[in-house]
């Protein structure tokens, strides 16, 4: 029971820190954007990668006669996301 009471209080507590942090400011948010087009980017990129390896497995293993794995799509190189011209005053 009182686990139970100590979650709830802990969960109440971090519920009211996270809804009291103030908006980021535009370069937090820029590095966040980039931070976040980076790891979307490594994502493709070990997918690719993932693909190739797989293909070079099955046609170690490839019955001659029999069509060949598909072919991997290749990745574009990493260009960085354009921050949003500031307002004019």
């Amino acid at each position: 029971m009182k686990k139970i009471i100590v979650i709830t209080l802990c969960s109440f507590a971090s519920a009211a820190a996270f809804a009291a942090l103030p908006p980021l400011t535009p370069e937090a948010q820029a590095a966040a954007d980039l931070a976040k087009a980076k790891t979307a980017y490594a994502g493709r990129v070990g997918n690719f990668q993932l693909c190739q390896s797989q293909n070079k497995v099955a046609d170690q293993y490839r019955v001659s006669g029999t069509p060949a794995p598909a072919a991997c799509a290749v990745v574009p190189p990493f260009i960085a996301p354009v921050a949003a011209a500031p307002a004019a005053k």
